[in-house]
């Protein structure tokens, strides 16, 4: 390695792509091309960035395994910063082997973190949690144990794992400020930030109460009969029901639960299930066959019992209560997405929320046209953005399945 490209590489370490790139900008060997790439994903330039990257692959020889190992690495890193995720992990699990075995520990931990990131953008958590339990990040360079301590942070949060969270985010502060990367440590202050907001509601008759992760958490663990409508389901202590799949029995659970401890009329229990404004006596039977079902799947969670007028519900534990997310519509977890500021394609959109590509482009189409998401690029190319939520916590909007279910 010549000295030129040393001296880049330190300025990138340090987090100055301006620095590197005022080094190699003129060069164009696969050294000078790969570091070039890096800086640009670092300016946010990220399909110029994978062209150099790819370019710089190419240019490495057959006998250089161990640079073309690090270039799969950044193209993978500036995937996910694109948001491209229905790519296979093997080629980075292939380059992480080469790495490890060509004693470039560092750079392999950076290509397993990679993929654990990418697991925590699709809602796998339970994977990701495994794959991170098994990296050892001691001795590393103080970029890297911040960025592992801060995924670490986002799995604990995605929990509602206060205290592990709390203690992998002061791990990642002290690891950042070693580091000196002032865009790490803004990423530290951002998932410290998250803490003090505004992540759930809890509703009552006649208004609402927001709050914090670590009160909800307080809330799952209060013994009380949680209809949960950010995650969909139903929570009594250790127990979890989930409803992800069953809507209409979360909107009967719902309602028998914002009614609670009064009953609520048939009709009105058939106009939120159904949507019908007209009952009749096929919806009446229908009603019976679900409220059976319900009565059948949260038994051990609660009674359902019918009354003159309708039906209620008699919770097992100190009472009921329904947790709505801290923003209304039907589109919330994908708004929760798009707020991370990247520009994400609809296909990453749906491999994330697992729903179909259409059934994601009509929603951004109709969130787009109230002025929530703008769309950049044409064909393709088209990337999706929303504002920011700065004002609220999306944890328990994002994609992903508790530890109890």
């Amino acid at each position: 390695m010549d000295s030129i490209i040393a001296a880049s590489a330190r300025a990138l370490a340090a987090g100055d792509a301006l620095g590197a790139l005022k080094r190699v900008a003129l060069r164009n060997d696969p050294s000078a091309l790969a570091l070039r790439g890096i800086a640009m994903a670092q300016l946010g330039e990220h399909p110029r960035a994978r062209e150099l990257l790819r370019r710089a692959a190419r240019g490495f020889g057959a006998h250089e395994e161990l640079p073309r190992a690090r270039c799969v690495v950044a193209e993978a890193e500036v995937a996910l910063a694109m948001r491209e995720l229905g790519g296979s992990p093997r080629s980075l699990a292939a380059a992480a082997a080469t790495l490890e075995a060509r004693g470039d520990r560092a750079n392999a931990l950076h290509a397993r973190l990679i993929a654990v990131r990418r697991l925590l953008l699709l809602g796998r958590t339970h994977e990701a949690e495994s794959a991170l339990a098994h990296l050892d990040a001691r001795g590393l360079p103080p970029s890297l144990a911040a960025v592992a301590e801060l995924t670490a942070a986002e799995l604990a949060l995605r929990s509602l794992r206060i205290g592990p969270a709390q203690a992998a985010l002061d791990r990642a502060q002290e690891a950042a400020d070693r580091a000196r990367v002032p865009a790490l440590r803004a990423e530290v202050a951002e998932a410290r930030a998250a803490l003090a907001r505004p992540a759930a509601r809890r509703l009552f008759a006649g208004g609402s109460q927001t709050l914090r992760l670590d009160e909800v958490a307080a809330l799952l663990d209060s013994g009380a009969l949680v209809v949960d409508a950010c995650r969909l389901g139903l929570r009594c202590g250790p127990a979890w029901r989930p409803l992800i799949h069953r809507p209409v029995l979360f909107a009967l659970a719902r309602a028998l639960a914002e009614a609670w401890p009064e009953d609520v009329d048939r009709n009105a229990l058939i106009a939120r299930a159904f949507g019908a404004r007209r009952p009749n006596e096929s919806h009446r039977a229908r009603l019976r066959v679900e409220i059976g079902r319900l009565r059948s799947l949260i038994a051990a969670l609660a009674r359902i019992e019918a009354t003159a007028r309708g039906f209620v519900i008699r919770p097992r534990g100190t009472g009921t209560v329904v947790l709505a997310p801290p923003i209304d519509g039907d589109q919330a977890s994908l708004l929760a997405l798009l707020s991370d500021g990247e520009a994400w394609s609809t296909s990453g959109l749906a491999l994330a929320l697992e729903a179909s590509q259409r059934t994601v482009q009509r929603a951004l189409v109709e969130l787009e046209t109230g002025g929530q998401v703008r769309s950049i690029g044409q064909a393709r190319a088209r990337r999706w953005l929303s504002p920011p939520l700065t004002a609220i916590t999306t944890i328990l909007l994002l994609p992903t399945a508790l530890p109890f279910e």
